[in-house]
C-alpha cells in the first residue's frame, strides 16, 4: 500500500504517451517519484481535454503537474484555465508547463502565452515554464521524418538549435522534483548547435549509411498537404508561423539552460542520429 506521504508528493504527467510526457514520467520514476500517467489511451488514468469530467480523477492526491496543452489545437486557453481551477481545488502545489520557444514575445491572445500569464496570476500554484526549440525527435517520430530518404519542410536555409526530447524531459524533471528552486523560472531548452535542415540531413546520412536529402518546398503547398493528412486547418497557421520564423533566420539559438538546470551538456544531433539510425533504415 502506498503511504500518505508518497501520494501527497505524486506528480501527474499529462500527455504521458507523447514525446516529452513519456520521457518525463520515466525520468521521475527513475528518481523514485510517484507518478500518475494520464492520456486518452494507454496510461494510468484516462484524460481528455475535451471532456472536463476526466480532470478530477487525474488530479486526485497529486502535488505537482507536468502540463501539456492539447495537441494541434490553437484555442485551448479556456479549457486549460478550467483544469487549473480544478488543480487548485485539488491541492496541487506546483505546475511545470510545456510552452513553446519564443512565446514570451507572443500577444496575450495566443493560447500558450495566455496559459503562461494565467499561471503567473495563480498565487496558490508555483510554476515553471519550458519553451523548447524544435525537437530532434520530429525527425524520427513526426512531421520531419524522411519519406523516401527526403526531408521536406519549407524552412529554406534557416537554422534551428534542435533539442533532444530527453533533455527537455530532464529539465522538466528537475523543476518537478525541486519546485521551490525553479519557481517562477522560465527555461528554453536547446541543443548545443544551430543546424540547417540540410546539415541535419547530412548527419542523418552519416548515421544510416545512405543519402538522405533536404528539399525546401512552397509553404502553401506543404501546409495544404499537412491539412489533407489530418492536421486541423487552423493549426496550419501555427505551422506557417513556425516555418517562416526559421526560414527568416530567427530560429532557436543555443543556450546553456539544459546544462545549468541538469548539470549535463545537451545531447548533440550527431549522437541522436547515431542512436536513431535503425528507425530510419
Amino acid at each position: 500500500m502506498m503511504s500518505n506521504e508518497s501520494t501527497k508528493n505524486r506528480v501527474l504527467v499529462l500527455g504521458a504517451t507523447g514525446k516529452t510526457g513519456l520521457r518525463v514520467a520515466a525520468g521521475l520514476a527513475h528518481r523514485g517519484v510517484s507518478v500518475r500517467r494520464a492520456a486518452r489511451n494507454g496510461a494510468d488514468v484516462h484524460f481528455d481535454w475535451s471532456d472536463p469530467t476526466t480532470f478530477k480523477a487525474a488530479l486526485r492526491e497529486v502535488s505537482g503537474v507536468y502540463l501539456v496543452s492539447p495537441a494541434m489545437s490553437v484555442n485551448f486557453a479556456g479549457m486549460v484555465s478550467r483544469f487549473l481551477d480544478e488543480a487548485e481545488q485539488a491541492g496541487v502545489r506546483n505546475v511545470t508547463y510545456l510552452s513553446a520557444y519564443g512565446v514570451e514575445n507572443a500577444p496575450v491572445e495566443a493560447a500558450p502565452r495566455s496559459v503562461e500569464l494565467d499561471l503567473a496570476r495563480r498565487r496558490s500554484l508555483s510554476h515553471s515554464i519550458l519553451r523548447p526549440a524544435w525537437f530532434m525527435q520530429n525527425f524520427s517520430e513526426t512531421f520531419l521524418k524522411p519519406v523516401h530518404d527526403e526531408i521536406v519542410v519549407p524552412c529554406g536555409t534557416g537554422a534551428e538549435a534542435f533539442v533532444n526530447a530527453w533533455d527537455i524531459a530532464s529539465v522538466a524533471v528537475a523543476t518537478l522534483i525541486d519546485p521551490a528552486r525553479h519557481a517562477g523560472r522560465s527555461y528554453a531548452p536547446t541543443g548545443p548547435e544551430s543546424l540547417t535542415f540540410e546539415e541535419a540531413a547530412g548527419l542523418i546520412t552519416n548515421a544510416v549509411g545512405h543519402k538522405v536529402t533536404y528539399r525546401d518546398i512552397n509553404r502553401n503547398e506543404w501546409i495544404n498537404a499537412m491539412t489533407q493528412a489530418g492536421v486541423p486547418a487552423d493549426y496550419g497557421d501555427v505551422l506557417r508561423a513556425l516555418t517562416i520564423t526559421i526560414a527568416n533566420g530567427q530560429g532557436a539559438k543555443p543556450n546553456d539552460d539544459v546544462l545549468s538546470v541538469t548539470g549535463r551538456a545537451p545531447i548533440r544531433f550527431e549522437e541522436f542520429a547515431a542512436n536513431t539510425a535503425q528507425s530510419w533504415r
